[in-house]
């Protein structure tokens, strides 16, 4: 059984589905189950919705999963299992304020040493304990011959920590294998720990996956025009040997292996991300493509095509192309009397296949000089001053004229 874990605090980032993305794959490749476990337990940081659209996310990019686990519903597990480490005297209550922890912390820092916490309250006599009223923490006992210190495992209000909260759901969930953030590598020893004072005994495998630096939120690249696919495509690559730059969540499944993984830090390059996007567009089909600039028509798709091979790489980017061929002309001052010229010409032509035909004919009817006359009629069919290729453009533009030249 594997696990992805979430909080619903924030935006899901491209490392968060990067880890889902190669959880995802694991788990398919073993045949095991993957569950999603949403950790809600700080419900003062919770966001409202937040849990479904994580959710949501994971469905548009293809990872399935076998349930949706809330950590909050097993909160009163986190309890029990605090309160069975107290009566085996492996964890203890902690009075000390969080204004001494941080003096401590202060003072190791300025003696240049890793703080660790002192067991002030480890041996406190029984009826110290039972009369003080002050609020207090669980500590479990630290580990022999360990650098874990007895750390905390529930708070003053006790809400689970995280190491306590998931180092029990593993338990709970049967989980065979954690693939993570390698920022949450220092929280190994410690949810080991947790589940050896529980006498639990399953050994769990653990593999911790380098974080890409300075990465946008997946929400943000949806909305610019990346496609899920190429999204995938790249974080599967990045920092990763594949056997080709290009490929499909469905074609990873076949050769996707954690041992390939470079250890080394990654910086997140947009540039990279721009082109393999930009080749899963070119991938779809001509209908499909034009979907995503608001059409569903052959010849549209295949003019955005024509767009992808002149610096173009988003549907965002795409949209801004082909959303001004169908709105108000913006002429410039300059070609205004021309392009009444043209207009005219154009309106009351025959229907031309070819476009050295049609503009033969348009500029013999109008009398003006080649780069005047492609310069205007650009703007007339395509409301840009500047095109990829104007004969291309017009054969896919070419049943609109009528549409689009008013």
């Amino acid at each position: 059984m594997l696990r992805f874990a979430t909080s619903p605090t924030a935006d899901m980032n491209l490392n968060n589905l990067r880890v889902a993305l190669f959880n995802h794959l694991i788990a398919q490749e073993k045949k095991e189950d993957l569950i999603v476990r949403i950790e809600d337990t700080n419900k003062e940081k919770n966001i409202d919705g937040k849990d479904q659209e994580i959710l949501d996310t994971l469905g548009l990019f293809g990872i399935s999963y076998s349930q949706v686990i809330y950590q909050s519903e097993s909160v009163r597990f986190h309890s029990a299992m605090a309160l069975q480490l107290m009566h085996e005297k492996k964890a203890f209550s902690c009075f000390c304020s969080p204004s001494w922890i941080e003096k401590k912390q202060e003072e190791s820092q300025l003696a240049d040493e890793v703080y660790t916490y002192d067991d002030a309250c480890r041996n406190l006599p029984a009826e110290l304990v039972i009369d003080n009223t002050s609020p207090f923490t669980i500590r479990i006992v630290k580990p022999d011959n360990s650098p874990v210190d007895s750390f905390t495992i529930m708070n003053k209000e006790k809400i689970p920590t995280y190491d306590f909260s998931s180092a029990v759901d593993d338990m709970l969930n049967n989980i065979s294998l954690v693939i993570r953030s390698n920022e949450y590598i220092d929280a190994t020893p410690k949810q080991e720990h947790i589940r050896k004072s529980l006498n639990y005994d399953k050994k769990i495998e653990y593999v911790h996956i380098t974080t890409l630096d300075k990465v946008p939120s997946v929400k943000h690249l949806l909305e610019e025009g990346f496609l899920p696919q190429a999204i995938s495509n790249y974080l599967i690559s990045t920092g990763n040997t594949t056997p080709k730059n290009i490929f499909t969540l469905e074609e990873a499944k076949e050769w996707f292996t954690l041992d390939t993984l470079s250890s080394n830090p990654v910086l997140f390059d947009i540039k990279i991300l721009r082109e393999i996007n930009k080749e899963h567009l070119k991938l779809l089909d001509a209908k499909e493509l034009s979907r995503y600039v608001g059409f569903a028509d052959t010849e549209i798709g295949e003019l955005a095509r024509v767009y992808l091979e002149d610096g173009v790489a988003t549907t965002r980017e795409l949209k801004a192309k082909i959303a001004p061929i169908f709105s108000k002309r913006d002429i410039p001052k300059f070609l205004c009397e021309k392009a009444e010229i043209l207009k005219k010409i154009i309106r009351n032509a025959p229907y031309f296949d070819k476009y050295e035909d049609f503009k033969n004919y348009v500029s013999k009817e109008s009398g003006l000089q080649e780069d005047e006359f492609l310069e205007t009629l650009c703007v007339l069919l395509t409301n840009a001053q500047e095109v990829p290729d104007i004969a291309i453009v017009y054969k896919y533009l070419k049943n609109y004229i009528g549409e689009i030249v008013k």
